[in-house]
């Protein structure tokens, strides 16, 4: 009873990181699925997706009414990690992937994320759409243009093929594409990320259906705690910025990927 209490309270906190850096999501997701809830990994990955998908569709909500949100950008990174996000959850579920393997996976990416967490924190990344896409010319501005149109998509795509093969590859990938390559500011790149990962995580879940158990009341009681975790997160943005906390919360998740190397 006790360790379910935990489970949830964590769950809360799943929400809240969602809400506050737009990431870090399945990261906690599928660590508190497998070993305080019991979960097998492979079903805890595909769990997570679902969650962290349906709780992202609720921190839509605050963040489009404070103008966080780019529609259109969203709409050109999203299809391609749509895709890919189903096709990492096909390669996933074949025979020659083992959930041991799977999950060391996921543990690596784990310390890939906290790298660009850490990274991200130690310097101000909001100033370099401008100098890095601000056009000298005419014919520079078309092919920045060009190279926008092609690498958001490829980004996605790339970014979507992890999130569907270990859970993670979302927030901590797609905010800084989204800053360097689509030239938002970092709350509407939060903001925009949620859409993003809404849309891959339902892909990336119906790559895992019917292909791994899934404990349908754990998955729905967890995304209601999380949601409520979501909720307080994007409210706590108007007097947090992200970059405060992800630099902490990169070294947490360089621990918690340490402690499940160990434990396999």
């Amino acid at each position: 009873m006790v360790i379910t209490v935990i489970g949830y309270v964590l769950a809360a906190l799943v929400g809240i990181s969602l809400g506050l850096i737009g990431g870090g999501g399945s990261i906690l997701a599928t660590p508190i699925l497998i070993y305080v809830m019991g979960v097998p990994p492979q079903s805890a990955i595909a769990m997570s997706l679902i969650i962290v998908g349906a709780v992202s569709l609720v921190g839509i909500i605050p963040h489009w009414r404070q103008g966080n949100i780019d529609f259109k950008t969203a709409a050109l990174f999203a299809p391609a990690a749509m895709v890919g996000a189903y096709l990492g959850a096909r390669i996933a579920t074949l025979p020659i992937v083992t959930p041991t393997f799977q999950l060391i996976s996921f543990a690596v990416m784990m310390l890939i994320a906290s790298f660009f967490m850490i990274r991200k924190s130690s310097r101000s990344i909001q100033s370099s759409p401008e100098e890095t896409l601000k056009p000298s010319s005419t014919k520079s501005s078309d092919h920045a243009g060009i190279l926008r149109w092609l690498a958001i998509p490829s980004e996605g795509l790339g970014v979507g093929v992890l999130t569907g093969f270990v859970g993670i590859g979302g927030g901590f990938m797609v905010i800084p594409a989204l800053v360097l390559l689509g030239g938002m500011p970092m709350k509407q790149a939060v903001g925009t990320s949620l859409v993003i990962i809404a849309l891959k995580s339902v892909t990336g879940f119906a790559g895992y259906l019917g292909r791994v158990p899934v404990d349908v009341p754990l998955m729905v009681t967890f995304t209601i705690v999380a949601s409520i975790g979501m909720i307080l997160g994007a409210y706590l943005t108007k007097f947090i910025e992200a970059k405060q906390l992800e630099k902490g919360f990169g070294y947490f998740v360089i621990a918690v990927a340490i402690f499940i190397l160990i434990k396999r």
